[in-house]
């Protein structure tokens, strides 16, 4: 038993019908097939498109611990990203572009330059899943000619620091809490 991808193609585009393999299964194991996860994988680029398509300014000017908080979130995932791609898990990586995406929109203010690296590396992630919307993106929205000649992204070490640290409470080998405490705390 099999699905025609071409039928898929033709309704959803070549981008869609990328993702949706990619995104639904592991290279490892076989493709279950499903109408809503392909509706599902067409809404995100849709997402993708719409965001990146947004003026300059759309909402309220984000703070700049919003913004710190979006740019270690979006170089975390990256981070786990890559760690992935080295293991072929590609599934994995949608998956990534999509919490990349979710960062993004809580932003919410396209022209923030945290919002601008971000795009950048969410396209760069999607290129190789979706090169058709990631190419078109990338030079409409300025970065470049070609998307395939930018170096692969990269998470920025600075980006990954953090001012607090997360705590994990135990007893008796149970995790019963969490606490923040300033990283130079003693």
């Amino acid at each position: 038993n099999g699905v025609d991808p071409q039928d898929l193609i033709e309704k959803y585009g070549a981008d869609t019908a990328r993702f949706f393999i990619i995104f639904t299964s592991p290279p490892t194991q076989s493709l279950e097939w499903s109408d809503e996860g392909v509706e599902g994988s067409f809404r995100f680029l849709k997402r993708v498109w719409a965001y990146c398509a947004r003026p300059g300014k759309t909402g309220a000017k984000p703070t700049p611990e919003v913004l710190k908080a979006a740019r270690f979130e979006i170089h975390s995932v990256l981070k786990q990203a890559n760690y992935d791609l080295g293991k072929h898990q590609f599934n994995t990586v949608a998956s990534a572009a999509m919490k990349i995406l979710n960062a993004l929109e809580r932003l919410q203010d396209t022209s923030a330059a945290e919002a601008k690296e971000g795009i950048s590396i969410l396209l760069r992630l999607l290129s190789p899943i979706t090169p058709h919307l990631s190419h078109a993106l990338w030079k409409e929205l300025g970065f470049g000619d070609h998307i395939l000649g930018a170096p692969w992204p990269e998470p920025d070490p600075k980006a990954l620091e953090q001012d607090e640290i997360d705590y994990v409470v135990q007893v008796g080998g149970k995790t019963r809490g969490s606490l923040r405490a300033p990283k130079s705390a003693d």
